[in-house]
């Protein structure tokens, strides 16, 4: 192993946080990457991390090193990706993160059909509900719903994404039909719950076009959309859920849309987010056929709701 390789796995190590992250992120043995590193210290002369038994800092020569291995990344990420553009058939492989939902009802079946265009082209999926760090992890793509708070990557919105309250038929029988955002109050909820959010109310624009919240009831609670959409399935909660997360649920008559006439606020887009702007072939023409798939200017999910652009004051 070259110097250079060295470099890039002492950064892998700093911006991951560990040894261990370092080592999983490239599917080596940690004792791989601590040799490696002490080889580096040897060859430059220099201590670059000061190390205990469960974590590291880095000294003042390692702070220098590692603002040069960042340099020097970049620059051999644009020397292959400007190689690569000279491919006539997009090659390589293409990494990818995104969250379970996005993956599983939008990017698989793009993935599906770019292989059998470009097979010379491999693709590694990586399911993270986290939020990734996609240039230390290495990733060509990320999809996600929100604009990243990171204002160094470059991100392009997809596809809007509107919320839709829904009940089952079962429940409407049970609780009766709702006729304005008090009496839905009222009734059992499913909703969102995770470290990083919860939700415990409906924000929607009143007629004033002022911005609202209204506490619901929450009887049951997860950090998963799937999981939300089952619980609304069974009847015994109402649900507020982006429209992204629908399958034929609605078209199907097993979910019935509440309250359409009100004015629901937005909700976060979808997005996909990459590192730089010159995108090698392969990355490209995938975010294009992402995009094709998805629809540029309705999004396939709000097929799936019956007159959707008319409910919710959308």
């Amino acid at each position: 192993m070259d110097t250079t390789s060295r470099l890039l796995m002492l950064l892998d190590v700093v911006e991951l946080g560990s040894f261990s992250s370092a080592a999983e992120s490239r599917n080596i043995d940690r004792s791989v990457i601590s040799k490696q590193i002490s080889r580096l210290e040897d060859d430059l002369g220099v201590r670059l991390l000061n190390r205990t038994t469960r974590s590291f800092s880095l000294t003042a020569a390692g702070a220098e090193m590692i603002k040069k291995s960042r340099e020097l990344r970049e620059l051999l990420g644009h020397t292959i990706r400007l190689a690569e553009n000279y491919h006539q058939e997009p090659r390589g492989v293409l990494k990818i993160t995104s969250s379970t939902i996005i993956a599983k009802l939008y990017l698989q079946p793009v993935i599906n059909d770019f292989q059998k265009r470009f097979p010379q082209v491999e693709v590694e999926l990586r399911l993270e509900d986290r939020v990734v760090d996609i240039v230390a992890e290495g990733f060509d793509l990320a999809f996600r719903v929100g604009e990243p708070k990171d204002s160094t990557l470059i991100a392009r919105k997809l596809a809007r994404n509107r919320l839709v309250i829904l009940a089952s038929p079962e429940f409407i029988d049970t609780y009766g039909l709702p006729n304005t955002i008090d009496d839905l109050a009222l009734l059992p909820a499913a909703t969102y719950t995770s470290n990083a959010l919860r939700v415990t109310s409906i924000s929607y624009i009143d007629k004033k076009g002022d911005r609202n919240e209204k506490m619901i009831k929450s009887v049951f609670r997860a950090n998963d959309g799937e999981v939300l959409l089952l619980k609304a399935l069974s009847g015994t909660a109402f649900v507020v859920l982006p429209a992204l997360i629908l399958g034929n649920e609605v078209i199907d008559g097993q979910l019935v849309p509440l309250l359409t006439d009100i004015q629901l606020s937005d909700f976060s887009a979808m997005y996909a987010i990459y590192p730089h702007r010159d995108l090698p072939v392969r990355t490209r023409l995938f975010f294009d056929a992402v995009q094709e798939y998805i629809g540029k200017d309705t999004p396939i999910w709000e097929s799936n709701i019956p007159d959707f652009d008319s409910l919710y004051q959308g």
